[in-house]
């Protein structure tokens, strides 16, 4: 099921040992080289570390009422997991990115985005257009299949436009429409 990111923000995380509200969820930690969510940076009462993760892998399912897992154990500090730490360090978020296509003009920024709840892969990014270009489209939605290149500063996208071919005015012939002529005939009849 395709969800918008944004919905996942301060989630409440329950715990299902003691069926309790152990802590929300704030930013999620994406890795840009495939989109996908690997963990949420999490803040609670009930925090031992901080900054303190929820890995993805450690979510039981995910629910009305929030992200369901076992227990308090589940959260881990940034170096317990040595990739969740280099990624939490690139201090990647996509939402506010500029968006631009192969010819680098400007799409928008990205204001949010699609993920799939099965896999926590980013599918979608919802891009807001410029003041101008809002008057006639307030929103872009780009598949990741249109994605080029994710780099610090701007997210490039496939040109969907398609440059047309100017017509070949040499290789035209003029057409004589048979019921016109050039000049009018006169009926003349002969007795």
């Amino acid at each position: 099921m395709l969800l918008p990111g944004s919905r996942l923000l301060n989630t409440a995380i329950m715990g299902l040992q003691t069926g309790t509200k152990l802590a929300v969820t704030k930013n999620p930690i994406i890795d840009p080289s495939n989109l996908k969510i690997l963990a949420y940076e999490v803040d609670g009462p009930l925090l031992s570390e901080r900054p303190a993760l929820l890995r993805i892998a450690d979510v039981r399912e995910l629910s009305d009422i929030g992200m369901i897992i076992d227990s308090n154990d589940e959260f881990v500090g940034v170096s317990d997991v040595i990739s969740l730490h280099k990624i939490y360090d690139m201090h990647f978020n996509i939402v506010g990115m500029p968006v631009v296509d192969e010819a680098h003009h400007k799409l928008g920024k990205v204001s949010d985005y699609s993920l799939d709840t099965d896999s926590f892969i980013i599918q979608q990014l919802i891009v807001r257009r410029g003041l101008i270009q809002s008057l006639s489209e307030t929103e872009l939605l780009i598949h990741r299949s249109q994605i080029i290149e994710i780099n610090d500063d701007v997210i490039i996208v496939k040109t969907t436009a398609k440059k047309l071919d100017a017509v070949n005015l040499s290789g035209r012939t003029d057409y004589m429409n048979p019921f016109r002529s050039a000049s009018p005939q006169t009926n003349s009849r002969q007795d």
